[in-house]
């Protein structure tokens, strides 16, 4: 068995840690290569200054920014058997996380597996030549996979059986086309490369976008913009209490050459757009015939959000949103192990297509788009449980999903101070916030 890992952040090293256990435990023979095109193991949570394309002309992946803290507690953010140790406070800087999975890859003895400075540039089936077989579960799916040794420029070419996709989706910056962007005048950004507020200093800023980073950098940047405009299309109220320059506004219906005109037709004086408009799924090393797909940014077709329907040997770790990521991730490795190893079977793919589209329909119901497939939220725990139920392995326990969703709510209703709060988990199933951190 040989098995392909790209990139070596938080669902990499998940991917990682399982897959190594599995050698271990069953079959020294077994290889494992993961694929990490930095020189730095923790994807989107290592900060780099740069922004743009990096020494080797390649796009800079992290979207991470100087000042950044998490927007989960802690206490929902370790993985199953790897928790954050204990301290004095819930939320964490970007620094503590990647030192939390450096000790995570330290612990589980990771690195051998990496090789770093290695960019991935193709993917694609490989057939083999063997008699077919009614075997359901038998692999004779391979896969090419081009690698690029940034170093010395050489390129590899390797066959491996299975490969976990686990590039992460926070680096291809979304960008709505919004009438009169193209005649404004004054300076645009995503926050993908946002890193510092001095750009926005003593400006009038119009930010697209009320998810969490649009919440936390509006929030963020107005302690130098003198004026910061959150304009987003949430049907129910924010009910925090932003800073006296902070306002909020409808969509943007369009732009001039100095102003933003909203959809309840009034209007703004705007020296920079800043776009907090999210993140497309993009898989630039996948070749064509994959079999996987993006559609309206909802990767198709995929079982459970995580298996290739047309090649099961192929995973995609991470896909869902709004989730307690790292636990999400082991869960998600934990379970495609159990089918990749054969001891459970894959439905067929007829009956893989129907769950994948009932799940679709029954969102749409919902009011959701198509983009929002991935996006789980307060149903994250029906999902955790339905991978755990299928796989027949360990669940993850239920206070993780109570957690997050007490969180996020905190999140909403006092963006100031939510951070200052304080959380312990008593079991598997309940939890208690203690006293908050003073101002």
């Amino acid at each position: 068995m040989r098995i392909a890992i790209i990139g070596a952040g938080s669902a990499g090293l998940a991917a990682l840690k399982n897959c190594s256990e599995l050698k271990n435990e069953n079959d020294s023979s077994m290889t494992i290569k993961c694929f990490e095109k930095s020189d730095k193991i923790g994807g989107t949570w290592v900060y780099t200054p740069e922004i743009g394309v990096d020494r080797f002309g390649l796009p800079i992946h992290s979207s991470m920014y100087k000042n950044l803290r998490t927007n989960l507690p802690k206490e929902v953010m370790g993985y199953p058997d790897y928790p954050i140790p204990e301290n004095e406070k819930s939320y964490l800087t970007r620094s503590e996380i990647v030192d939390f999975l450096n000790s995570y890859c330290d612990h589980f003895q990771l690195r051998k597996f990496i090789s770093f400075h290695h960019n991935v540039e193709l993917v694609e089936p490989f057939e083999i030549s063997q008699p077919k077989t009614e075997e359901k579960n038998c692999n004779l799916q391979k896969w090419r996979i081009r690698v690029k040794n940034l170093l010395n420029q050489t390129i590899i070419e390797e066959i491996f059986d299975f490969v976990m996709v686990c590039n992460g989706h926070y680096f291809e910056p979304s960008i709505p086309n919004i009438k009169g962007n193209d005649i404004f005048l004054g300076q645009k950004i995503h926050s993908h490369d946002y890193r510092v507020s001095d750009l926005f200093k003593d400006k009038s800023v119009i930010v697209l976008g009320a998810g969490p980073s649009g919440m936390d950098l509006a929030l963020e940047i107005s302690s130098v913009a003198k004026k910061v405009i959150l304009s987003h299309h949430l049907k129910d109220p924010i009910l925090t209490k932003f800073p006296h320059n902070v306002i909020q506004k409808p969509d943007v219906l369009e732009f001039e050459i100095d102003k933003a005109i909203f959809k309840d037709n009034s209007k703004e004086k705007i020296d920079i757009i800043f776009y907090c408009t999210g993140y497309k799924f993009s898989f630039p090393f996948l070749a064509k015939n994959c079999g996987v797909r993006v559609e309206s940014n909802m990767v198709t077709p995929l079982w459970k959000h995580l298996i290739s329907i047309e090649n099961p040997s192929l995973a995609f770790i991470g896909l869902p949103f709004y989730v307690c990521a790292f636990s999400m991730f082991d869960l998600q490795v934990r379970f495609t192990i159990k089918y990749w190893k054969g001891e459970k079977q894959f439905p067929s793919k007829e009956i893989m297509l129907v769950e994948e589209n009932r799940e679709k329909e029954e969102k749409i119901s919902l009011g959701l788009q198509t983009k929002q497939f991935h996006m789980m939220g307060p149903k994250q725990g029906e999902y955790y449980d339905d991978l755990a139920k299928n796989a027949e392995i360990t669940p993850l326990p239920s206070v993780l999903t109570k957690l997050h969703n007490d969180s996020s709510k905190r999140f909403l209703d006092d963006l100031v101070n939510y951070r200052r709060d304080r959380y312990k988990i008593l079991n598997n199933d309940n939890f208690v916030q203690l006293e908050s951190l003073p101002l």
